[in-house]
């Protein structure tokens, strides 16, 4: 599901359902994304903070700018990493040829930052929790495939074609403070269905020989 109004699109948006819902949100970022702290690509599932007045919104953004908000999110990518942690840092810029997309292969951009952990190797793949220290555009993205491990289903970034239908990943989990109490709060979302399938799909062929998970 697209975020909010834009390129073309104008409905079935994240945006419209939650006004749908509740009449009004906040008005900081604009006519076109009334509410929206931050975003998520289209084909990425999980956790997503929306603000529904002026207030909250700023009191977030405020957070999100000062690193104050953690995000953790779940990622399968291609090929098997070595170590079982790592950090890239490599800046993050548009790329000067395929506009659609960002790059981390110049020698400059804006600042980012990404963190991985192994969760579990499978015969070709690699299953991650990744927490990101900056919001870039496709920054998870961006950064796993610039160390030769695109995720699953990101044929954008060099990933091969897939079954699947969107990326394999998901924003398992967000952290912020309540902006009306203050109070710590933390919000999970569950693996969707056909994540879990995936990786229910890839065990199982594991256990059987090497096999290509049906993503």
């Amino acid at each position: 599901m697209v975020v909010h109004a834009g390129a073309g699109r104008h409905s079935g948006t994240l945006v419209n359902a939650v006004l749908h819902r509740f009449g009004k949100l906040s008005t900081v970022a604009g006519e076109l994304r009334p509410g929206v702290v931050h975003r998520l690509d289209r084909l990425t599932s999980g956790v997503i903070l929306i603000a529904r007045n002026d207030a909250a919104h700023r009191d977030l953004a405020e957070q999100f700018a000062s690193r104050q908000v953690e995000k953790i999110y779940i990622a399968l990518v291609h090929g098997r990493l070595k170590s079982d942690q790592g950090r890239i840092t490599t800046p993050i810029t548009r790329d000067p040829v395929r506009r659609v997309r960002m790059t981390a292969r110049l020698a400059h951009g804006r600042h980012a930052v990404t963190s991985y952990q192994v969760l579990k190797r499978f015969e070709g793949f690699t299953l991650l929790e990744v927490k990101i220290g900056t919001g870039r555009t496709h920054q998870i993205r961006v950064h796993l495939a610039s160390i030769g491990h695109p995720v699953v289903g990101d044929t954008l970034y060099g990933a091969p074609p897939s079954e699947l239908g969107r990326y394999f990943l998901h924003a398992r989990e967000i952290s912020f403070t309540s902006p009306s109490t203050g109070q710590r709060i933390r919000v999970a979302a569950p693996l969707p269905a056909e994540l879990e399938a995936v990786l229910a799909a890839q065990s199982a062929s594991e256990e059987c020989g090497p096999a290509r998970p049906r993503s």
